[in-house]
């Protein structure tokens, strides 16, 4: 059922972009005064308006439905981390439970062999 919806829900996305591509602006109707061409579509001068923006309404609602049933159905699984999960802090150790080394650091003899703490000559 989860796979269905989420189909629903990239073809509803897919079709509103379509949708709203083949929408004129606001500023089209200015050339259709003019003759454009635009009054002799299928749908007649202002009915391609309005069966566009009705249709990208309609799938808008579908597309919010499916968002929030698929929103539904991860929250059900329960192993739902999110974007914004993150994860426990961890509890930072006090000044007197530092481990303190055993044996006093010291520095590796040099490789040619010669005493720490000599200078080369």
């Amino acid at each position: 059922m989860e796979i269905v919806i989420l189909v629903v829900h990239v073809l509803a996305a897919l079709a509103i972009i379509g949708l709203v591509l083949l929408q004129h602006g606001k500023g089209a109707d200015v050339g259709a005064a003019f003759g454009s061409g635009a009054s002799g579509s299928l749908f007649g001068a202002s009915g391609s308006a309005n069966f566009l923006s009705r249709a990208t309404a309609i799938l808008a609602v579908v597309f919010f439905a499916t968002s929030l049933g698929l929103t539904l159905f991860s929250a059900r699984k329960g192993d739902n981390k999110g974007v914004m999960a993150t994860q426990p802090a961890q509890k930072p150790t006090a000044p007197d439970q530092v481990p303190v080394p055993s044996a006093p650091l010291s520095k590796p003899a040099p490789a040619d062999g010669s005493k720490a703490g000599e200078v080369p000559k």
